[in-house]
C-alpha cells in the first residue's frame, strides 16, 4: 500500500466516526455504539499518522535499486579486472558526495593527492601517467548529507554519527560500537540487516554497511581510510578500517 490509501482509509474512518458518535449518543442513546464511533475516529487518526511516517519508497524497492547499482558496479570492476581495495576520501579531498577510489594500477599513495578528486568516473589522483583510478560514489554519501553536525575525530563522535545513520535513518542494525587505536578503527555492528558476501563488489568496496561506516569515519577523522577486514559472527559484524596518510 502507498501513503494515499492509508490517508483515504484513515480520513473515511475518522469522518464516519465523528458523524456517527453524536448520533449514537444523543439520538439512539447507545453507549456501546458511541464507543465504536469514537474508536473509528482513533483508528482513522492512527492510519493518517502511519501514512505520514511511511517512506515514499518501500524497503523492497530500495533494496532492488541498491542491488542493481551494485551489480552494475561489480560488472564494471570485473570487466576491467580491478580487485584492489578502495580508498575512501574525506570531504576535504573530493568534490561532491562521498567517493571511493579503486586504483587502475598498483596502490594509491594518499600523500601524493594534492587536488580535490573531481566528480568523474575515471580520475587522476597523482602527477604520474599511471596514477589513475575509478571513482565510485559510496553508499555513505547520502547518510553524510543528512547529518546535521559533521562528526569529529573521536571514537564517540564517529560512533554517534554511525549510529544515527545505520539505526536512526536506515534501520540496518541494532547497536554500534567504535574504537580508535593508532591508525586503526574497529567498528562492531550488532544485528546487521545486511551481511558480507564474498563477491567482487564487496572485495573491492566492502559491504554496504562497511561502506557507510568508512564514509563517515574518514570524514570525521579527516583522512582517507581503507576497509581491511570484515568478519561476521553470531549476529555481529566487525569492520576494520585502516587510516591512511
Amino acid at each position: 500500500m502507498t501513503n494515499k490509501p492509508y490517508q483515504m482509509f484513515g480520513m473515511s474512518l475518522a469522518i464516519a466516526g465523528a458523524i456517527f458518535a453524536p448520533t449514537a449518543y444523543f439520538l439512539i442513546n447507545s453507549i456501546p455504539l458511541t464507543a465504536v464511533a469514537l474508536s473509528s475516529v482513533m483508528i482513522g487518526g492512527t492510519s493518517i499518522a502511519l501514512a505520514a511516517s511511511r517512506p515514499q519508497i518501500s524497503p523492497e524497492a530500495a533494496q532492488m535499486i541498491l542491488e542493481t547499482g551494485m551489480e552494475n558496479t561489480a560488472a564494471l570492476l570485473e570487466e576491467l579486472g580491478l580487485s584492489g581495495k578502495a580508498v575512501y576520501l574525506p570531504s576535504a579531498m573530493r568534490i561532491g558526495n562521498a567517493q571511493a577510489l579503486i586504483p587502475l594500477n598498483g596502490d594509491i599513495d594518499v600523500l601524493r593527492i594534492k587536488d580535490k578528486i573531481p566528480r568523474r568516473l575515471i580520475v587522476r589522483w597523482g602527477e604520474n601517467p599511471e596514477d589513475m583510478a575509478i571513482a565510485v560514489t559510496a553508499p555513505g554519501g547520502t547518510g553524510l548529507n543528512r547529518l546535521e553536525i559533521k562528526p569529529g575525530p573521536t571514537s564517540s563522535e564517529i560512533e554517534h554519527a554511525v549510529t544515527y545513520v545505520l539505526i536512526g535513518l536506515l534501520d540496518l542494525a541494532d547497536s554500534v560500537g567504535v574504537r580508535l587505536e593508532n591508525n586503526m578503527v574497529t567498528v562492531e555492528v550488532t544485528g546487521p540487516k545486511l551481511q558480507y558476501e564474498n563477491i567482487w563488489y564487496y572485495r573491492c568496496l566492502g559491504s554496504p554497511i562497511a561502506s557507510i561506516v568508512a564514509s563517515i569515519a574518514c570524514d570525521g577523522i579527516g583522512k582517507p581510510v581503507r576497509i581491511t577486514e570484515e568478519n561476521y559472527r553470531q549476529h555481529k559484524s566487525t569492520i576494520l578500517l585502516e587510516v591512511l596518510g
